[in-house]
């Protein structure tokens, strides 16, 4: 609660005291009015501010005029008829101090989420002297290549590769990750996020303003920008709505009376401006006007606290209608990285295997010899390699210990007569490994599934989303297997990169309505064009992926594909909320505006409509702050 929620609660608290205590007071007259008009003013000078500044600037037809006029109204009214009763005026300006508390606070909460994003970017950049000494300098001013140093319980001020140090850097305002993750030498880091143990020396790889957390805070200021369809609609029809109820009111106080005298009903013109006046504070449309907002204010709050950046209510609104969710395959469902997941000897043991094949891979440049150096990290210069020729599309030959190993293909096999078999029980990459011309068997290295995404595909048929397809580069039985160890509805491989973009442009054609919303996530770095042309691009681990923050609608600030279940829950849920407020407020208001009409609603029933809708459907949109992420099985 910040200090001016906190003077309004002291203000509204002292208001309603006064009040009560003024009804049990044995004052009357001149006295009595002037105490009801200091707890008037002392409640109330803030609306009664606001209503002239509208008048002064030709803008009067909002809720604070609404308010000025049924009150002073409700004030003469007690004047005209000598009763002394200034309770239902003071009553109207209290609750609705009372409900403006509620969004005030409300609100703050919700940007309490979005400011914890917005303190990411540090004010200073250490630079090391020439004696050692650490100087300050403005991050704007550090280039590109700059060797800078964060020390523990810093935030990295520009992204680059650490040069020196180990440490654990804590990325839960990015990610929403709450483990924090180890880095060495040669790691790459991003801005924003917070040093835990030891110093880094990061040497920097882009400009200030070209940082991850600069983008991401760009983005932030951008979003609310963006307004979804509700929003818009609320905009138009309070512009309409605002001068329609006032000029009824002023029909509803002259007309009525007028008539009844005409036909020799006698002169009732205090009974319809009183009705006039009830029906001014019913229809005070600041239910839907602030609610609606706040609802995606808080959807958007929450989902970044989750570590999904939303660019816009817009796309939150969007988000909700996903019929159809296509996905890249690697880095997207699968970890994007080679593993060795089988290892077949004919004429050794697997580790003799693998170990023979380590000491000809260490000398590869290729991703796949890497994923053999990680299988076998011990292997160590024990014994002479010697000769080692690449054979380009076919493999690796090298003299181990004087015996001549061939790691590759069928290709390369048949090249040295080995008499090789495929893997029939894995899917992936094989190696085959012959010595001397015998074979010795094979290895398969494979891209493996993110332990998160069978999980994630299925809390998204939970939530409505009719057809899951992937798109990939991939062989047809790599991307087989995949499709069917994650249940997926359809799967396109063997595409380049134009191929998805021709596909996806298919699937969009085959929509069953127009209405159906297609999403494409991909990895962010090479899927752009498909992520521009889906109708709506979710960027996945793009965490310092310029190319994805520009194309895509919705960014995950990690690679975990149940944040692909989070956004869809969250903006479901969001606008679930919103409908729900919508529908209440205007029904509650209709019927109580053909009371108040009537005569059957008396000023009370107006502060319920008003004030009382208000107070409900800013705590219903309060849930949208919330609302919890998709937690991972055990």
């Amino acid at each position: 609660m910040n200090k001016k929620q906190k003077k309004n609660l002291i203000r509204i608290i002292i208001s309603a005291i006064a009040t009560l205590i003024m009804i049990w007071l044995p004052v009357t007259g001149l006295i009595r009015f002037v105490l009801y008009m200091a707890i008037y003013i002392l409640i109330g000078y803030d609306i009664l501010r606001k209503a002239f500044l509208g008048i002064k600037n030709k803008q009067p037809l909002d809720e604070s005029l609404l308010m000025t006029i049924a009150t002073l109204g409700a004030i003469i009214l007690a004047l005209y008829e000598k009763s002394g009763d200034y309770n239902e005026a003071i009553a109207v300006m209290l609750f609705y101090q009372i409900g403006e508390w509620f969004q005030s606070y409300a609100v703050g909460k919700s940007r309490k989420n979005i400011s914890d994003l917005m303190d990411i970017a540090p004010d200073y950049a250490n630079i090391e002297l020439e004696n050692g000494q650490l100087e300050q300098v403005d991050p704007d001013d550090v280039e590109i290549g700059t060797v800078i140093v964060v020390q523990p319980g810093e935030r990295i001020p520009i992204d680059g590769i650490v040069v020196k140090g180990f440490s654990s850097v804590d990325t839960a305002a990015l990610t929403g990750e709450s483990v924090p993750k180890d880095v060495k030498e040669n790691d790459q880091v991003i801005s924003g996020c917070i040093n835990k143990t030891g110093v880094l020396k990061i040497k920097t790889t882009k400009e200030f303003g070209e940082s991850t957390a600069s983008k991401v805070l760009e983005l932030i200021e951008e979003a609310g920008s963006r307004k979804s369809k509700h929003e818009n609609f609320i905009t138009r029809f309070a512009r309409v709505y605002t001068p329609v109820v006032v000029y009824s009111a002023l029909a509803l106080a002259i007309i009525p009376p007028i008539v009844l005298l005409l036909a020799g009903r006698g002169l009732t013109f205090g009974t319809w401006i009183y009705r006039a006046l009830t029906f001014l504070v019913i229809s005070c449309p600041c239910a839907l006007v602030v609610s609606i907002p706040l609802s995606f204010f808080a959807g958007l709050g929450s989902a970044s606290r989750q570590g999904v950046l939303i660019k816009g209510s817009n796309y939150l609104e969007i988000l909700s209608n996903v019929k159809i969710m296509v996905f890249d395959k690697t880095g997207t469902l699968t970890k994007g990285v080679f593993e060795v997941t089988a290892i077949h000897p004919d004429k050794m043991d697997e580790q003799e295997l693998l170990h023979i094949t380590a000491h000809v891979e260490r000398f590869s440049t290729h991703p796949i010899a890497n994923s053999i150096r990680l299988a076998y990290p011990n292997e160590a210069d024990d014994c002479s390699v010697e000769n080692v020729e690449e054979l380009a599309g076919l493999g690796i030959r090298a003299e181990v210990n004087g015996k001549t190993v061939s790691v590759g293909n069928g290709k390369l096999m048949d090249q040295v007569g080995a008499d090789w078999h495929e893997c029939s029980s894995h899917t992936g990459t094989t190696l085959h490994v012959a010595i001397d011309g015998i074979y010795a068997g094979h290895i398969v290295i494979s891209d493996i599934v993110k332990p998160h995404s069978a999980q994630a595909i299925e809390e998204l048929k939970k939530r409505g989303v009719e057809k899951t397809v992937m798109l990939t580069g991939d062989s047809k039985k790599v991307a087989d297997a995949v499709a069917a160890e994650l249940s997926l509805d359809e799967v396109h491989s063997e595409l380049l990169p134009q191929d998805k973009v021709n596909r996806l442009e298919e699937l969009m054609e085959k929509k069953a309505s127009k209405e159906d919303i297609l999403a494409f996530v991909g990895d962010g770095i090479n899927d752009a064009p498909v992520l521009s042309r889906a109708d709506i691009g979710i960027a996945m681990g793009a965490l310092g992926s310029d190319a994805a923050i520009e194309a895509a609608d919705v960014v995950l600030m990690d690679d975990d594909p149940l944040k692909i279940s989070t956004a869809v829950k969250i903006s479901r849920k969001c606008i679930r909320i919103v409908k729900e407020n919508t529908w209440f407020a205007i029904g509650i208001k209709l019927g109580c505006l053909l009371l108040g009409a009537l005569g059957l609603a008396n000023m009370w029933v107006a502060i319920f409509a008003d004030v009382g809708v208000m107070v409900l459907a800013v705590l219903n949109a309060i849930r949208c702050m919330f609302i919890k992420g998709v937690s991972p099985e055990r």
